[in-house]
């Protein structure tokens, strides 16, 4: 795990890695030149022309072929983390949480599931340096037999606000400024300060923005957090609240604010170049990984809010408890076609698992889907390599967009009888959707309490129509 001197031996071997390999184009000295429907190529260097001095010929194809690639090559960049590095590994569980969970990810002890992690600072664009002050994004996918998990978090275990109706309004406060585009990737100015200032709920996380947190030495000597509280749901129904936490294995180390000045200068580079380099050499990025595991009766006797992402569970209250570890020991191929065009959701999780009433993460399930159509262009993203799922997708899904796959049939719809019959159901315990009433709990005050009070009683909002 050294920066300066990567240890081949620190590279445990992955049994089991996200196959991309029939999604690689080859690479061989014998390939011949094609264009991009594999029509051999004589001449790359120069255009067909009319004459030697002539102009160039509309039938040329291969000049359109190019031009039209390169013209529309680069796609819109996040708003937020969009200066990020990211690399392969793996997940390994050693400690079953079967007494709260189905999910298999987290109850098979020994189990390695590939992971696709992503490191990111918030408000700088992709050409910005890596050492701002800025929390940094923290986001891991676990490529798992029941479909991709994401963990979409942070470097900081808390968050700005409280509702994600205020989300727009941080980040374009937090942004460079509009009139000049200025600072660039720069959190401490005076939009944020202004924001900051008539915003009392993002006061804890403003303490962790300006201490040295926000200036962590190297990816793997950052700590990450699933940021809000989620749900585990086991074999018999029962819920536990949970929040996730990822502690480096070396330790967690920060740069000094003139130090992250200098070496934006020398080095815009220097995080992402470490993790490359250390990986490539033969070592690896590692972290623990822990749960901190919570029930609705001892969430009842705290004097603060569990699904407030502005708040922790305090360590004294719920000790983290380690459960697994993860590994990264692999670079991409390809930058643009692994770490710009994944695309993570706060939605993906798997049986077993659920989300909470947390205002800010509501918004976030629906936020993400939005920003990745936009990026990608297409509601087919989901099925470019970096993106799909090791397991099989079954559904009568079809068309859009660059569509990648071919499905055979007449049947595009469900129920269906034809074509041998739609895609079937699963029971309720095995599938994803929310267990009824567990993402009901929330712990605020309600100007209509005696509403919420009888929503999460189970009434209908017909029934309550009357004496409301």
């Amino acid at each position: 795990m050294s920066h300066d001197k990567p240890d081949a031996k620190t590279a445990p071997s992955n049994p089991k890695v996200q196959d991309l390999s029939s999604d690689t184009a080859p690479r061989s000295e014998q390939d011949r030149l094609t264009d991009n429907f594999g029509h051999a190529i004589s001449d790359d260097n120069n255009s067909l022309r009319a004459g030697v001095r002539g102009p160039t010929l509309l039938e040329d194809h291969l000049v359109r072929e190019k031009l039209h690639h390169f013209d529309h090559e680069r796609i819109p960049e996040r708003i937020v983390h969009a200066r990020g590095a990211a690399a392969h590994g793996y997940f390994e569980l050693t400690d079953s949480l079967a007494e709260y969970t189905t999910a298999q990810v987290l109850t098979e002890v020994g189990k390695k599931t590939p992971v696709f992690t992503r490191f990111s600072t918030v408000p700088g664009s992709r050409g910005s340096a890596d050492t701002p002050r800025s929390i940094r994004g923290f986001a891991v996918r676990f490529y798992t037999d029941e479909g991709n998990w994401d963990i979409v978090g942070n470097n900081v275990p808390v968050f700005f606000i409280q509702d994600a109706i205020k989300f727009p309004d941080l980040v374009h406060a937090l942004r460079p400024e509009p009139h000049n585009e200025i600072p660039q990737a720069a959190s401490a100015h005076d939009t944020f300060w202004d924001f900051i200032s008539l915003t009392s709920e993002a006061i804890h996380t403003i303490m962790w923005e300006m201490s040295d947190r926000a200036l962590p030495r190297y990816f793997d000597t950052m700590q990450g957090f699933g940021v809000h509280t989620f749900r585990l749901i086991n074999a018999e129904g029962k819920s536990t609240f949970v929040k996730y936490h990822w502690q480096p294995v070396n330790g967690v180390h920060s740069l000094v604010w003139d130090e992250s000045q200098k070496i934006a200068g020398k080095d815009p580079d220097f995080q992402r170049r470490a993790m490359w380099e250390t990986i490539d050499g033969g070592g690896t990025y590692e972290w623990d990984f822990g749960v901190q595991l919570f029930t609705e009766a001892q969430a009842s006797e705290w004097d603060f809010d569990i699904l407030d992402p502005s708040k922790i569970i305090p360590e004294d209250l719920v000790p983290v408890r380690t459960i697994g570890r993860m590994v990264l020991n692999r670079n991409p191929d390809n930058f643009f076609a692994e770490t710009e065009q994944v695309g993570y959701k706060p939605t993906n999780l798997v049986p077993g698992m659920d989300f909470t009433n947390d205002p800010l993460m509501q918004g976030r399930l629906f936020s993400y889907l939005d920003t990745q159509l936009i990026r990608l262009g297409s509601p087919n993203w989901q099925y470019l390599p970096i993106n799909r799922p090791l397991n099989q997708v079954a559904n009568n899904q079809r068309d859009g967009y660059m569509r990648h796959t071919i499905n055979p049939g007449r049947v595009a719809y469900r129920p269906a009888s034809l074509d041998g019959g739609s895609p079937l159901e699963v029971p309720r315990d095995q599938g994803v959707r929310e267990l009824p009433g567990a993402g009901q709990w929330r712990k605020t005050a309600c100007p209509r309490r005696e509403l919420c009070r009888s929503l999460w009683a189970g009434a209908s909002v017909l029934e309550l129509h009357d004496s409301h």
